[in-house]
């Protein structure tokens, strides 16, 4: 039996958006949910850039940001694309000529804002760029530094003002017979950016890029992402994803990934579902599950990993995974494979043992 064919609950029903290319990679239409994030690196320091760029890549960011806010980083760019494995967005800020140069420096992508960069023949000027030398562009609309005439005409950001000023950079591109945009309209506040992204996407076809921004530290930042990229994408709302956190980049790529991992929308690396632990369990859930995160981390393939404490939920949870182990007595527990009972293993040496398995599982 099919279970998913009696499960409609589990599904989403994704928004149909066009697709773009950014660099080789597709976004939109029926192409995966891609994951992106940003370098914090100065992109004049070339070495330290490319490096976090590896760092990203190696963590699974399908596309990264780089900041150009002078001529020196849209030159140090020319060296950082032919490096980077993954397509590069030039975040050229308010000036058009750190466009046209990121365009011919090799970017993948320009993240403007159209109506931000002066008169319509810039506007053209950045178009013809990005035709010539084959880039899309992210139009990003946020709260934080939306239109003067819109804050005036709505007293302050909210859902109508930022659509607005999205639908009003869109204009300016199809105008010049440009479509290979996608496009964001992030908050800092997640009732804000949910209203925003919702109306946004009954309002054109356009692929959409989702974030919360500015969300904050690692945890809180993490949990106000979950809370509404999450929601956004249950919705079927969003085709590429950025989790803003002040953290690491890498960090970003990871929250990202188990944002998708958690509804079913990519698979990528090991995932371990465990218990919080309590006074029955016949192991140290915690740093049993702290540990496998790290030696299992190289890990890409897709896999499913059941960690429980004690057998009132343990084998349950253990039919719906590859690989499971739950906590007996005497010091030792059951291993499970393919959700079935295999063998004792001992306390002690189960986390070598679960990691030899997964390593076999991906060999084969």
């Amino acid at each position: 039996m099919n279970l998913n064919s009696i499960r409609p609950w589990r599904s989403i029903n994704r928004r149909i958006s066009r697709k773009i290319m950014v660099g080789s990679v597709p976004v939109g239409g029926d192409s995966p949910i891609t994951v992106q994030t940003m370098t914090n690196t100065l992109t004049t320091n070339i070495s330290d850039t490319i490096n976090q760029i590896l760092n990203c890549s190696e963590a699974g960011a399908d596309i990264i940001r780089v900041s150009c806010p002078d001529i020196e980083s849209t030159n140090a760019l020319k060296t950082i694309c032919k490096e980077s494995p993954i397509p590069i967005v030039a975040d050229i800020h308010f000036h058009y000529k750190r466009a046209l140069e990121a365009a011919e420096s090799g970017a993948a992508c320009l993240r403007i804002n159209p109506g931000n960069i002066g008169s319509n023949s810039r506007i053209r000027e950045v178009v013809k760029a990005a035709k010539d030398f084959g880039c899309s562009i992210r139009i990003g609309v946020n709260a934080g530094s939306l239109e003067k005439n819109l804050l005036e005409k709505y007293g302050e950001p909210c859902p109508e003002a930022m659509i607005e000023s999205g639908l009003g950079h869109i204009k300016l591109l199809e105008d010049n017979d440009f479509f290979e945009f996608k496009i964001s309209v992030k908050a800092s506040d997640v009732f804000l950016a949910a209203a925003a992204y919702q109306g946004l996407s009954e309002a054109t076809d356009a692929p959409i890029h989702l974030g919360i921004t500015e969300a904050g530290s690692f945890l809180s930042g993490s949990i106000k992402s979950s809370i509404g990229i999450g929601n956004l994408l249950w919705m079927g709302i969003g085709d590429t994803i950025r989790v803003s956190l002040s953290s690491d980049p890498v960090d970003e790529v990871k929250v990202g990934y188990e944002i998708l991992k958690s509804l079913g929308l990519r698979h990528r690396g090991v995932q371990i579902i465990s218990c919080p632990s309590c006074a029955r369990q016949g192991f140290d859930v915690i740093s049993t599950v702290k540990k496998l995160e790290d030696r299992l981390s190289h890990i890409k393939t897709p896999m499913s990993l059941s960690i429980i404490g004690c057998v009132v939920n343990g084998p349950g949870e253990a039919l719906m995974t590859d690989i499971g182990f739950t906590g007996g007595g005497a010091g030792s527990g059951m291993v499970y494979l393919a959700g079935k009972a295999a063998h004792k293993m001992s306390n002690e040496e189960m986390i070598d043992h679960i990691v030899r398995l997964v390593e076999k599982k991906v060999e084969n």
